[in-house]
């Protein structure tokens, strides 16, 4: 690429966004937004990637989710049958933004691909969750992925069975690693490369890509091609990759974003107080820490509950200004059961305060494992990510547990890559760690502590819990969530981690940025958004 991005945005804000490299057809100047992503990207491949924000605006699945709210897709509509067991999909008339048809058999290939060991998919295991018919079996090599239950009839129409009825199926298909991708263009790069090459990158959702710099930053502008094209009003979308948040912050105020996700912590009080453009919602995920359990220094279960005993989440929460809620177990808030019952609050505290009445017990439980006021218990190290806020979060974890049970702690952080390099391989003692659900049930948050879960990054083994989450996913109603219920007891008990907080999202938008929306699971989408300057 002859200009980095950087460059591009530099000499359009100077030149009121003219024009643009690579000698494409460039939108209008008055309708760009300009936002800052935290980090680079490995690949926008569906199937490999976890950049949400920009997936779920550069391609479409069979339907989009806004606020909680299911919306037709490619799919314009669906039927279900009597038993719950088979969806029949009808994909409207579309094209992918090289302007060539978009068909069932692009949903075909493009699921079958995701679900095919050799792919290697780092989200693969979501399909056990989609009870979609021999999934499970194609995902551990018994079967090949074509004998799925996943079949296009013709062009238009895609037939789906699943071995049970599956109440958050459509929830769970809206995210992006079931969005479709081109046979064509997947060939054109290995190991998802096509999805970061503007040239080769063939997209069906309302943007399309057009320029892209390595660790700065990518262009989207609109798809001329897609359905609902004559709906979506932003014509260029320049995003930029900035680790700092107060780069971003000071970019922000100074004019030049217009959206940005992260914003200092130091600021988070005053925003709240005093900037209505400074948007905090509540998210289906939680903060934790993860022991990792191959190691000797944390067998003991008395330990871990001290060391979660000993936290003040309220605090922590407070200093933070951002709304989070205090955890004290794994599953979020919001999400209800057979009974209609908010999950979480039914399940109960566990007995961990969010406060700090739990410091007396901590000191009990340090000395009944042999270490009165943390005599003899060896130094270890927490390992978090690159950020002010994990930083702040940390510190303050590592000062109670000092003060509280006389135990040291070092901190490490890590830039993202290695970071989740090393949390992959095990290579720590304490690490930080957090979720938020891909799909709106309980499931989602139990399932990674499976044994055999790649994200179980505590390498938790209990058998029993195991057959408690995997006996909940092929049932429905009371014989789904009483597991569940049965399944956090045992995680609760044992802690292989450290519930922090609950989620929320924070962003500091400009009023420019109209009509915006995002996923109950919280994504952005661009859609239907306009901008006013």
């Amino acid at each position: 690429m002859k200009r980095t991005l950087l460059f591009i945005l530099s000499a359009l804000l100077l030149a009121g966004f003219a024009s643009a490299g690579g000698g494409r057809d460039l939108p209008e100047p008055e309708n760009y937004l300009n936002l800052s992503l935290g980090s680079g990207l490995k690949t926008l491949d569906p199937a490999l990637s976890n950049e949400i924000d920009i997936g779920n605006n550069l391609f479409e699945g069979l339907i989009r989710e806004r606020e909680g709210v299911i919306h037709p897709g490619m799919a314009e509509s669906w039927t279900v049958s009597a038993d719950g067991k088979t969806y029949t999909f009808r994909i409207r008339e579309a094209f992918w933004s090289d302007g060539t048809p978009l068909t069932a058999y692009d949903f075909e290939y493009s699921w079958k691909r995701s679900m095919d060991p050799a792919l290697g998919a780092e989200w693969a295991w979501l399909w056990e969750y989609t009870n979609v018919a021999g999934a499970r079996e194609a995902l551990n090599g018994t079967i090949a992925p074509d004998e799925a239950g996943v079949s296009a009839v013709d062009d238009r129409t895609l037939i789906v069975d699943l071995v049970q009825p599956t109440e958050y199926f459509l929830g769970l298909i809206s995210l992006v690693f079931f969005h479709p991708v081109r046979e064509t263009a997947v060939a054109a790069g290995a190991d998802g490369t096509w999805s970061m090459d503007p040239e080769l990158c063939v997209s069906n959702g309302p943007f399309r890509m057009a320029e892209y710099s390595i660790g700065e930053g990518l262009v989207m502008v609109r798809n001329e091609q897609y359905w609902n094209a004559d709906n979506v009003q932003i014509d260029r979308i320049n995003m930029m990759f900035i680790n700092s948040p107060s780069t971003a912050y000071s970019a922000y105020r100074n004019g030049e974003l217009d959206l940005i996700f992260d914003v200092p912590p130091s600021e988070v009080p005053r925003l709240v107080a005093e900037d209505p453009d400074f948007h905090i919602f509540p998210i289906l995920g939680t903060y934790f820490y993860n022991f990792n359990l191959d190691l000797d220094i944390w067998q003991d279960a008395r330990v871990r509950r001290a060391m979660t005993l000993a936290i003040d989440r309220g605090e922590i929460v407070t200093v933070l200004g951002q709304g989070n809620v205090p955890a004290t177990g794994l599953i979020a808030p919001g999400l209800l059961d057979h009974a209609g019952r908010d999950f979480s609050i039914h399940s109960g505290d566990y007995d961990i305060p969010s406060d700090d009445s739990g410091y007396d017990e901590a000191r009990e439980l340090m000395a009944a494992a042999g270490y009165p006021d943390g005599e003899g218990f060896p130094e270890f190290e927490l390992l978090y990510n690159t950020g002010e806020g994990h930083k702040l979060i940390a510190e303050i974890i590592q000062e109670m547990w000092k003060v509280n049970l006389g135990i040291t702690c070092r901190l490490e952080n890590q830039e993202w890559a290695v970071f989740q390099t090393s949390r992959l391989e095990g290579n720590f003692e304490l690490s930080r760690g957090g979720w938020v659900v891909d799909f709106p049930d309980p499931m989602g948050f139990l399932a990674i502590f499976q044994s055999d879960n790649l994200y179980n990054r505590s390498n938790y083994v209990n058998r029993d819990y195991d057959t408690l989450v995997s006996g909940a996913n092929i049932a429905g109603g009371r014989d789904h969530f009483e597991p569940l219920y049965a399944a956090e007891e045992i995680l609760m008990s044992e802690l292989p981690f450290i519930p922090v907080y609950h989620y929320t999202d924070s962003y500091l938008v400009s009023p420019v940025l109209q009509d915006w929306s995002r996923s109950v699971l919280g994504w952005l989408d661009f859609s239907t958004a306009r901008v006013e300057r």
